[in-house]
């Protein structure tokens, strides 16, 4: 499987132009999270401070786990993996540290795109790597015919208008938790811990065993581990309402604290974990009407804390979240994470999603859900630092 970690971007187009940009101008949004986030921890080491030689000033100023998110944005939309730039990645002879012509085309990439946006347009984010390249190292100058003939382009805006003769998100979020059986039943649930297995992504990374510790109101630990293969490492993703950790062996980054726009995704996740509590936790909502496969899907959509975007995929037919996409800030564009639901089942009165993936830009996980425990004592250590 690939890494995909790297520490600036590949060889790019040195044109990208302004006439182009204005073409892609977005809008900005407003806030989601009504409660105040929880005080920030102690400060941190940022990128520059924990790995050698970060020089691009908009990435060295980065908490790390908004630098290995950036780079996870350069690496899909350039369509590279790590060792692209960095010889020897993914093996014990990784060397990221020495200045490859990738790095150095990557560096004046960066900050090009920045230069971009700062004079076409204050500075907001409207032209990023993937403006040009769409998984392509060297973006393509012209057209396809068979792609202006064909298939129309399946490709969203992240921002999500409010679509004229649309519910109110609120109205949205009544038939979430109606479906689900109703916030007075929700009102009951102060913890769960739900266990299954991992079935990997494609064949790939399954065969351990998963589980979700959730406690109200904003508490969520997930844990994988692999009993039969103890070489693998167990995978940790925490947060104790205040403070995140992620522990993932094989990443080239094995455990860090999170300190930036990915603590305030955690703290979504968690928040979510207590669908009794969604109406009070978004605000500032906006809707509109899309498909996933053949699935009419209803978006809400608002956002966050130091430019957290989300958006929550309601089923029509049953009115139940079927996925939800945060999108973290970056000096080179957002960090999408994604998390579907499916199979959806009674727990004592209460439906919970039964098959659970979670992807981000450095692979994906795929789980079973065999068993809920609602309303369980959970050991406190569960939710401290691996």
């Amino acid at each position: 499987m690939k890494t995909k970690l790297k520490v600036d971007v590949s060889r790019a187009v040195l044109a990208a132009t302004a006439t182009l940009a204005m073409l892609l101008a977005g809008a900005g949004w407003t806030g989601i999270l009504s409660a105040q986030a929880p005080a920030a921890a102690a400060k941190t080491k940022n990128a520059g401070e924990t790995f050698k030689n970060v020089t691009t000033a908009s990435l060295k100023s980065l908490t790390v786990d908004d630098f290995m998110g950036s780079m996870g944005v350069i690496s899909a939309d350039l369509g590279l993996d790590c060792a692209d730039c960095h010889p020897g990645a993914g093996s014990d002879k990784a060397n990221f540290v020495i200045d490859t012509p990738q790095k150095i085309t990557a560096r004046k990439m960066i900050d090009m795109v920045a230069a971009i946006n700062k004079t076409n347009f204050n500075g907001v984010q409207n032209v990023t790597c993937w403006t040009c390249h769409h998984g392509k190292e060297t973006p393509a100058n012209t057209i396809t015919l068979d792609k202006l003939y064909g298939a129309p382009n399946d490709e969203h805006d992240d921002f999500v208008a409010q679509q004229p003769g649309e519910p109110k998100g609120a109205e949205v979020l009544d038939k979430y938790i109606a479906a689900l059986g109703g916030a007075q039943k929700l009102a009951t649930l102060k913890s769960f811990i739900a266990s299954g297995t991992s079935v990997g992504y494609e064949g790939l990374g399954g065969g351990g065993s998963f589980q979700i510790f959730a406690k109200a109101p904003d508490q969520r630990t997930t844990l994988i581990v692999f009993k039969d293969h103890p070489e693998r490492g167990d995978t940790h993703r925490v947060y104790d309402g205040k403070i995140g950790w992620n522990k993932t062996p094989r990443n080239a980054v094995p455990e860090y604290q999170l300190s930036g726009s990915e603590l305030d995704g955690v703290r979504v996740d968690a928040l979510l974990s207590f669908p009794g509590n969604i109406k009070t936790a978004l605000t500032g909502l906006r809707t509109a009407t899309a498909d996933i496969g053949d699935r009419d899907v209803e978006i809400v959509q608002g956002g966050g804390p130091n430019g957290l975007l989300v958006s929550l995929y309601f089923d029509k037919k049953t009115n139940l979240l079927v996925r939800m996409v945060r999108y973290s800030k970056s000096p080179v564009g957002r960090i999408p994470t994604q998390i579907d639901y499916a199979d959806y089942r009674d727990v004592g009165g209460i439906k919970f999603p039964f098959q659970y993936t979670f992807s981000w830009l450095d692979g994906r996980d795929a789980f079973k859900i065999s068993d809920v425990k609602v309303n369980v004592p959970i050991d406190p250590s569960v939710f401290a630092k691996p």
